[in-house]
């Protein structure tokens, strides 16, 4: 009988791990549940008038996984912080910090499922962190970024407030997707407030701002 319970036990065990939803799966269905209200996952871009863009709670996440670091982003799942000053679409509303938590294990889930999503603009190994003239001038006098964004520079932080803060971008951004988001931002936001710099640099210039921004602790 000891026998016949422990070979019971084992089957169901078994079947249960042969059922359970992977990851990639349970992450879908916890985003579909708790996400969707804010985000949206299916590309490409919805917005085609800046009232569509207005109507946005939150990020779209379509091409989640060519944007973020995967570790920074199950580590920001599990106990988020504000990456913008202002609330999402707003210029006067501060950021409360008050997106919910995840636990681990959904965070897990929602990481691989959000870093399955990838857009095919977005070229990997392009882009290899590094500073020069060039990039901080652009960076900071031509384009300029430093009207709408945070950026550290020797121990401390300036820059706007305007848009999300580049503090913490080296393990948080993608830099090959900073390159793709520069060089092609109508792809990702066709309805926005930054400027198509695509239009006044060249790829190389890019290059050397997308290298650049990789740095930024």
């Amino acid at each position: 009988m000891r026998f016949l319970a422990v070979t019971v036990s084992l089957g169901a065990a078994l079947l249960v791990m042969a059922t359970a939803p992977s990851y990639a799966a349970g992450g879908d269905a916890i985003f579909k549940k708790s996400c969707t209200g804010c985000h949206y996952t299916d590309g490409p871009a919805k917005e085609k008038t800046i009232a569509d863009q207005l109507a946005k709670k939150g990020p779209e996440l379509w091409y989640a996984g060519s944007k973020f670091q995967k570790a920074w982003l199950a580590a920001w799942l599990r106990d988020p912080k504000p990456i913008r000053t202002y609330k999402y679409n707003s210029l006067t509303e501060k950021n409360k910090g008050d997106h919910p938590k995840s636990s681990a294990g959904d965070a897990a889930a929602l990481t691989d499922y959000l870093m399955g999503l990838t857009s095919p603009e977005v070229k990997a190994g392009l882009i290899k962190a590094g500073t020069t003239p060039q990039a901080k001038q652009i960076f900071g006098k031509k384009m300029p970024c430093t009207g709408c964004h945070e950026y550290p520079t020797a121990g401390e932080v300036h820059g706007g407030h305007s848009g999300p803060t580049l503090v913490g971008a080296s393990k948080r951004l993608n830099p090959d997707w900073v390159y793709a988001y520069l060089a092609n931002i109508k792809v990702f936001k066709p309805v926005r407030d930054m400027p198509d710099f695509a239009n006044v640099l060249g790829p190389k210039e890019l290059e050397s701002v997308a290298a650049y921004i990789a740095t930024f602790e």
